[in-house]
C-alpha cells in the first residue's frame, strides 16, 4: 500500500484524498485550520449548542460544474447522496438604484421563446443595438477560435480590450463590468479575455442545454449538507485527518520530496505527496531547489489575487427576495447575495440560535478598492464594523424602492468572513473603535485570470518524482478559480499519482463542452494559427457576414 500525504484540506485536496482512496491508497490529510473545506467551508458563529453558520460566502453551481456534482454524486449522505442537496434556482434580481428592478430568468426553458427571453438580459436588454450586435460578434471570434490562439492570443489580452469597451456606450460598459466582477472577483480592464469570454460563454450555453440544471446552491450551511458527509465518507475508506495541523515546509533531497516538516516542529512521511494549499500559500513550499527542479512551481508566485469575501446578516423576518442570486448592478462594492432560508430545506433554521433570526441573507462583496457610500472609503480600509455597515446600507439603497425590504429593525447580527482581520494600532480588546483601525487584510484571497496569467498556471504533475499539486491554480478545462477546478486540480493530481503506480483506473477529467457545429471553424483557425495568420474575424467582422458562413458550413 502506497502512503500520500496530502498537505491541506480544502476542496483540490479533499478530492484528491477521495480518488486516491476508492484506488486503495493510504492518505493522510494534514489542514491548517481546525475544520476542512477550505474557502468553502462553513463555520459555527458563536460558542454553543446549535449556533447557525457562517461563511467565506455561499455557494454556486452552474451547469458547466461536472467535475464537483460527480464527488458529490459519489458522497453518501442518509438514504441517497450529498448531491441530493443541490437545489436548483430560478430567477436573478438586478436591482439598481436608478431603474427598476429586472428578473432574468434561470430555470432551463423549455422552448425557442423561453431561450430568447432567458438570453435577453445577457446580450439585449437596455444596451444599444450596435452594441449588441458587436458583442455578438466579439463572441463569435471567441468560439470560433482554435485552443492555441485562445492560449497564446486571447489570453494576452483584457477581456475590456477584447470587447472593445473603451469606445462601447456606458450601458455596455456597466453590463459587462458588474456581469464579470460579481462573478468572478475580477475587473474586465485586467481579466483575460480568454477566462472571462469562455466562462461567460459557459454559463450561456447551461442556460439552452435542458439535461442540466442552470445553476444549483445548497439547501444547508456547507459544512453541515456536504463538507461533514464527506469527511465522514473519506474515515470510512480509511483517510486520516489532521487538523489544526499547519505545514511549514518540504524537504526535498533533490529528485523527490523526503517529508513535510509540521509547524510544531514534528515530520510528517509519505510515498507520494499532494500540495493542495492555497495559492498565496504555495510559494512559501517553494525552496530555490525545488524552482531548479521544477520551474513550474517558481512561476505560482507571480499569479495574482483578489478579494472575494462574503457576510451573512442574520434577520428577524425571512426577506426571501428572488428565488435565486440577487446581482446589485451598480453597488460600489459589487455585490451579489441569496436570501438562503427558502433554499434551506436540509438545515432547520428554528433549532439554531439566535433563537430570533428567521432569515439569513448571504453576500459577497467582489470590489474592495472603490469608495463606498457611507464612509467614503475602500473597503479594505475599514474596520470589520465599518464593512458591515456599509454593504447593509448599499443593500438597502438597492432593494427598498416602490417596496422596502430591508429595514434596520430587522438586522439581528451579522458575521463577516474571518479572513478578513483588522491591522492598525490598537488591541483585538477594543473592536468597537473603527477609526483606530488602518483596515483589513485578508488572509484567504482569491486567485484571478489576469492577462497573462496562463503561463504561470502549473500543471499538477510538475515534473518532481513524487510530488503532485491540487489548487484552483493549477492548469484545468475549467480554468476559473472555483471548486469545480480545485476539484479538477485534485483528481489531476491522483491521475499522475496512479499513473506512477500503474493503475490504469483514472478519475475522470470532462472538457468544457461548447457547440459541436463550431467545430469545422475551429479547425480552419487551427490551420490559419499555424501559417502564422489573424482569426478572420481579427478586425471584427459583420454579424451578416458571420451567419452566412455559418449557414454554407452547416
Amino acid at each position: 500500500m502506497t502512503d500520500v500525504t496530502v498537505i491541506g484540506g480544502g476542496i483540490g485536496g479533499l478530492s484528491a484524498a477521495q480518488e486516491l482512496a476508492e484506488r486503495g491508497f493510504d492518505v493522510t490529510v494534514y489542514e491548517a485550520n481546525d475544520r476542512f473545506g477550505g474557502k468553502a467551508r462553513s463555520m459555527p458563529i458563536a460558542d454553543g449548542p446549535e449556533p447557525l453558520h457562517g461563511e467565506h460566502g455561499f455557494r454556486f453551481f452552474p451547469a458547466f460544474y461536472r467535475h464537483v456534482v460527480d464527488t458529490m454524486e459519489r458522497i453518501p449522505d442518509g438514504a441517497g447522496t450529498v448531491a441530493d442537496n443541490l437545489v436548483e434556482t430560478e430567477a436573478t434580481l438586478i436591482a439598481s438604484t436608478y431603474q427598476p428592478d429586472r428578473i432574468a430568468e434561470t430555470g432551463t426553458p423549455d422552448s425557442l421563446r423561453g431561450w430568447l427571453e432567458a438570453l435577453r438580459p445577457a446580450f439585449a436588454e437596455d444596451l444599444p443595438a450596435d452594441d449588441v450586435r458587436f458583442l455578438l460578434e466579439r463572441l463569435a471570434y471567441l468560439l470560433t477560435a482554435c485552443e492555441q490562439r485562445r492560449e497564446h492570443e486571447l489570453d494576452e489580452i483584457s477581456w475590456w480590450e477584447f470587447i472593445d469597451a473603451e469606445n462601447r456606450s456606458q450601458e455596455f460598459q456597466d453590463r459587462l463590468a458588474f456581469a464579470t466582477q460579481s462573478l468572478v472577483a475580477l475587473r474586465p480592464e485586467v481579466g483575460s479575455a480568454r477566462t472571462i469570454g469562455t466562462i461567460y460563454m459557459q454559463l450561456l450555453f447551461g442556460q439552452l442545454d435542458p439535461t442540466r440544471p442552470t445553476e444549483r446552491i445548497l439547501n444547508g450551511p456547507t459544512n453541515e449538507v456536504w463538507i461533514d458527509p464527506w469527511i465522514e465518507y473519506l474515515d470510512r475508506l480509511g483517510v486520516e485527518f489532521h487538523p489544526g495541523t499547519p505545514a511549514r515546509g518540504l524537504t526535498f533531497d533533490g529528485r523527490r520530496i523526503t517529508g513535510v516538516e509540521l509547524a510544531d516542529g514534528s515530520r510528517a512521511n509519505g510515498d507520494e505527496y499532494v500540495l493542495a494549499v492555497p495559492v498565496e500559500v504555495a510559494p512559501e513550499f517553494v525552496t530555490p531547489e525545488l524552482a531548479r527542479a521544477a520551474p513550474e512551481l517558481g512561476r505560482i508566485e507571480r499569479l495574482e489575487t483578489a478579494w472575494m469575501n462574503g457576510i451573512q446578516f442574520y434577520l428577524a423576518e425571512d426577506v426571501e427576495l428572488t428565488r435565486g442570486h440577487q446581482v446589485y448592478a451598480d453597488a460600489p462594492w459589487a455585490l451579489t447575495s441569496i436570501s438562503q432560508r427558502q433554499f434551506w430545506t436540509g438545515y432547520d433554521v428554528d433549532e439554531h440560535g439566535p433563537d430570533e433570526v428567521e432569515g439569513v441573507l448571504s453576500v459577497i462583496a467582489s470590489d474592495w478598492e472603490t469608495p463606498g457610500i457611507v464612509y467614503g472609503k475602500p473597503a479594505k480600509h475599514c474596520s470589520r464594523e465599518q464593512i458591515a455597515t456599509e454593504i447593509w446600507e448599499q443593500l438597502k439603497r438597492h432593494l427598498n424602492g416602490p417596496e422596502t425590504r430591508l429595514t434596520d429593525e430587522l438586522l439581528v447580527d451579522w458575521f463577516l468572513d474571518p479572513a478578513l482581520v483588522e491591522v492598525g494600532s490598537r488591541s483585538e480588546t477594543h473592536r468597537g473603535d473603527g477609526d483606530a483601525v488602518d483596515g483589513v487584510e485578508n488572509r484567504s484571497p482569491l486567485l484571478i485570470n489576469t492577462v497573462g496569467a496562463l503561463r504561470n498556471r502549473p500543471p499538477a504533475d510538475v515534473g518532481v518524482r513524487n510530488l503532485t499539486l491540487a489548487g484552483d491554480y493549477v492548469r484545468t478545462n475549467s480554468d476559473l478559480a472555483s471548486m469545480e477546478s480545485a476539484n479538477e486540480a485534485g483528481r489531476r493530481a491522483a491521475n499522475a499519482i496512479c499513473r506512477r503506480h500503474g493503475i490504469r483506473d483514472e478519475a475522470r477529467i470532462w472538457d468544457l463542452e461548447e457547440p459541436a457545429f463550431l467545430e469545422p471553424f475551429k479547425r480552419q483557425d487551427r490551420i490559419r494559427y499555424r501559417l502564422g495568420l489573424p482569426h478572420p474575424a481579427e478586425v471584427t467582422q459583420s454579424l451578416r457576414t458571420f451567419a452566412d458562413r455559418l449557414g454554407g458550413r452547416v
